[in-house]
Parts: structure tokens; sequence; C-alpha cells
């Protein structure tokens, strides 16, 4: 028998960690087990016809790719009727009663797939057999009784990336698990389902570490909340120091505001600049939406821990919008606060009614309603309208493309401490979408929009015009056209570089004038009103410099 494990990635980068788990804890026993991934922006049409040669095809399904694996699996059936369909994975394992319905997915496997997919390869095609399984019996749906929860001691020497080429890892995004499960409950995420916190054996932890370090770059650990163990957390933080390379980058999720001393100080003390990056889910400020979720969080401390920390450890911070008691003026104070951090990602994501989660059986309390349909993101609520989501969605645009995007990176600074950046973004998110496609712009088009819309909602403000233009010429690698703010006449600027003795051989250069010290604000966020030139400086390689 062929059996295939495969998963639709949301990107080529992606990786997909159970499917190697799976693969690596049966293919020494099953030799007709193979595994492969694709993507979701692949045809279609030639990935079943890769399935359709398989007996059985396994799919890892998510919110992500859960339209596009049933449209794939679809197709398989028309291609070959007699290949059999198993889903797993966590967008099946919570009201199935649909996907399981349609004629094209035969078996579902519900939960942690390690135990119920060993005993679907011992026993199939003897369904009644197999723990955690869904499954028809002609038009009967049957659902086995649940399997025992699995032993993460039996990943004992697992190195689930041994079965990718080696060379292949250095380009991908690799994830690991060192646990299961998370201590908090916040009802709308997945994690809360499951309390009991389980840990990977520590050497497997290592040596699967050592091997993503020796053959990749970007390694993201899973666990929902990496820091709850102090001396786990320094363990592998110094196991990381001890053998990493200079191309590493490490993603933790953490609780910021239970960062132990110990951790900081370690940090402080030998982490080297931007090695590690902090993904921190603030989701809101508003302490009554979050114990509406049963979530404890202050964010006073989670303040205090980003301000020590920032300096060291690249900050990704998230917000949910959305939820629960959160009106309009607390999402704004949210925003606002959040982005006073000044974190170089700050994710604004919509509260999204997972299968399984409290907040989605909840619904009808708080008179949400959402999508029906992947990724079932909230429409209206009795806390915000729908135009109001729909203008956070144009806020969002803005901040996707103006901040995570390095855009306009001094402009929303200077913004933050002179206006208010969510009724700055508001703006300019709406103004975007009256002017281009959000997904379909020129990097012209991006100065040239926040530039009008600058002019239009704050005419006297030069200050705000010319830090455009300087982020502007900031975010080009060779020099740019001149756009947006005219240099200073050529002649004083040739004069200027060589009594500065700059290198007009090996170097480009734009001075412009300003009406204030670019410099001064760069570093402390203050406009000290002079006229002042800044000189900026292009290599051809990398982004352009102020000297």
């Amino acid at each position: 028998m062929k059996i295939l494990l495969t998963t639709l990635n949301a990107k080529y980068i992606h990786t997909n960690l159970a499917i190697r788990l799976l693969y690596e804890l049966n293919h020494e026993q099953y030799k007709g087990l193979e595994w492969k991934e694709f993507n979701i922006k692949e045809d279609k049409d030639e990935v079943a016809e890769h399935c359709a040669n398989f007996d059985v095809v396994a799919f890892s399904c998510y919110i992500w790719n859960i339209t596009q694996t049933l449209a794939v699996c679809e197709k398989i059936k028309a291609i070959h009727p007699n290949t059999k369909i198993l889903l797993g994975g966590p967008e099946v394992s919570y009201e199935y009663e649909d996907i399981i319905a349609l004629n094209y997915v035969d078996y579902i496997i519900v939960g942690e797939g390690e135990i119920a997919f060993k005993e679907f390869l011992d026993f199939y095609p003897n369904p009644e057999l197999v723990s955690s399984l869904v499954w028809k019996n002609g038009t009967e749906v049957k659902t086995n009784k649940m399997a025992p929860m699995f032993d993460l001691k039996n990943f004992e020497n697992s190195m689930p990336y041994r079965f990718d080429k080696p060379e292949d890892l250095i380009n991908k995004v690799l994830y690991i698990e060192t646990s299961r499960g998370c201590p908090y409950k916040c009802e709308f995420c997945l994690a809360s389902l499951d309390n009991k916190v389980r840990y990977l054996p520590n050497q497997t932890i290592k040596n699967t570490l050592l091997y993503m370090m020796q053959h990749g770059k970007v390694i993201k650990f899973l666990d929902r909340t990496f820091n709850i163990k102090k001396d786990f957390t320094l363990d592998i933080f110094q196991f990381i120091l001890d053998n990493y390379r200079p191309e590493n980058v490490f993603q933790f999720e953490i609780t910021a505001d239970i960062l132990h001393p110990d951790i900081i100080q370690f940090i402080h003390d030998k982490v080297p600049d931007n090695l590690f990056r902090f993904e921190i889910g603030i989701q809101t400020v508003n302490q009554k939406a979050n114990l509406e979720v049963k979530r404890k969080q202050s964010f006073e401390k989670t303040t205090s821990i980003i301000k020590q920390l920032d300096y060291k450890v690249e900050m990704h911070l998230d917000l949910i919008v959305g939820m629960a008691l959160d009106y309009w003026e607390d999402i704004k104070y949210s925003i606002e606060e959040v982005f006073k951090l000044f974190a170089p990602e700050m994710q604004l994501g919509f509260l999204k009614f997972l299968k399984g989660t409290p907040v989605r059986q909840k619904y009808q309390e708080h008179g949400f309603v959402f999508d029906p349909n992947p990724p079932y993101q909230i429409i209206e609520s009795n806390y915000l309208s729908k135009e109001q989501l729909h203008q956070i969605v144009e806020l969002e645009h803005a901040l996707e493309i103006y901040w995570n995007g390095k855009k306009a990176i001094h402009t929303l600074k200077y913004v933050t401490k002179h206006y208010s950046i969510f009724e700055f973004l508001l703006g300019l998110g709406h103004y975007f979408g009256t002017q281009k496609d959000f997904h379909k712009y020129s990097l012209t088009d991006v100065f040239e929009i926040i530039t009008s819309y600058s002019k239009a909602a704050y005419p006297n403000d030069t200050v705000l015009q010319q830090l455009i233009a300087v982020d502007y010429y900031l975010h080009f690698k060779v020099k740019p056209k001149s756009l947006f703010l005219e240099e200073i006449d050529f002649t004083v600027k040739n004069k200027l570089i060589d009594e500065l003795k700059l290198n007009h051989h090996k170097y480009r250069y734009v001075v412009l004038p300003l009406d204030f010290d670019f410099k001064a604000f760069s570093q402390e966020q203050t406009i000290i009103n002079e006229s002042k030139n800044v000189i900026i400086q292009y290599n051809g390689t990398e982004k352009a410099i102020v000297v």
C-alpha cells in the first residue's frame, strides 16, 4: 500500500513539522510511506495528479490551507476515485461534521496524530480499530474513541529534518517544538484546550536544534510560552549560544510579564544583538476585554520588559481587534500605546472564531457575527460595527506598508510624538485605498500617497513633509530619482562634500536642506528647529545611511 503524508504550506519557505514527525515514527515499518510538501499557490491539478498515484493521501490541515486542501481532495477523487483521503490537524479536529460529509473525504484523525496514524497504518482497511478516527460506514458517520495522550518520551533520538536535503534547509523557515500544551486559557486560542504542558526529551531537543543550526538559518520555536520554566529557558539559550552560526536567527513566543529577571540578565550579559526575536502577544491593553476571555496580563510589566530588552532582542508585538468589551476607543488606545514601543514589527490581527475555541461557542453572548468560511474572521459585534472594522482593516494595510514594510519609520515615529498615530494611519489607510489597490502598487506610489495625504491632513507641518522625503531617500541602495524634496545647490553640495572629506569616488550622496536637525531627531525623537543639511550616502549594495 502506498501512502502519502502531505500538506499545502502557506509559502514555499515554510516547513511542516507534523508530517515529518509522522513519517519519522513510521517509515521503517511501512515501506510504502512517503512524504511531500506543496504550497497553496501551486497548481491544484498538478498537486492532485501527483497525489492520485497513492492508495491513501493524508493531509495536514490548518486554517490557512483547508480551502485549498479540500479543492485538491476533490480533484484527486475525480482522477482516481479509489484513492482514500485522510485528513488531520487542528482545522479538522473540531466541528468536522460538514467536512466528513463531503463525498471526497474518507477519514479524519482528530487531535494528536501519532498514535492514531500508526493504528491507521496497522489496521487499514479496518477503520473501526483506529483510535481518534472519524469515518463513514455507508452514509453513517462513525466516531471512534479517542487515543490516549502520546508520550513525548517516544521522540527520544528524533531528528525530523534528516529526511530533507541538507542544502534545501538554509532557505526554509524551520520549526521546532520543545513542548506541547499551554498553561493559559485564552478563549480565542486552540492552545487553551490543552492545559497540560509536556516536554520532549531534553537531549532530543538539543540534537534537533543543533542539526537545524548547522543546516538552516531561521528557526522558530512552536511553544506557546517558551519562558514558562526559567531553568529550561536558560539551558536552551546557553545551548544556542554555544553552537549557533552567525546567520542563524531564533524566534520564540514568550509571555513578557512573567519573564524571569535571571533570563533578562542572561540576555543582557550574553546574547548578541538581534540573534533572538521575541513574539509577544499583547492582544489588547483593555483589562476588561482580557478578563472576558480568561486572559491575565500586566501591560505595565510587559512594557517594562520590552523596554529593557528592545536594544538586544528584535520584538514582534501582536494585537487582536474585535474582542468582547473592546470598543473603538479601547482599540485606539491599545494601538497608540503599543505603537509607542516602536517594535520592528507590530501585527494587527482580527479576532477569528477558530473551531473548538470557547469564543466561537459563546459567540451569541456578544452579538458576534463572523465569516462562516476560513479564517472565520469577525464581521461585526455589539462593540464594533462593520464600518468600524472596515476602517481598521484599512489602518492595518497602512501599518503593514509603512511600518512593518519599513517605508516610513522616521515619519511614523514623528507622528506618534506629535499627533495620534491611530488617526494618522486610519486616514492614510483610507486615502491609500482610494488611490491604489492595497496589493498592487509601486514604491513611488507608496511615497506619493503618504506625501499627498500628509499635505492635505497636516498642511502646515513642513517637518512632516521633510521626514517623508528623508524616508524616501533612505529606502534605496543606489541614489534614487530626485522626488519630494530637492537637494541643495550642486556647487554648494560639492563644496560641502570636499570640506567633510567624503569619498565621492566610492559613494554617491544626496544632501537635503531641512528645517531641523535630523540626527538629533533620529537619536532622541526630538525636533530642534534649526536649518541643517542631512547627508545621505549610497554604496550600491546596502540601504543608504546618514553620514
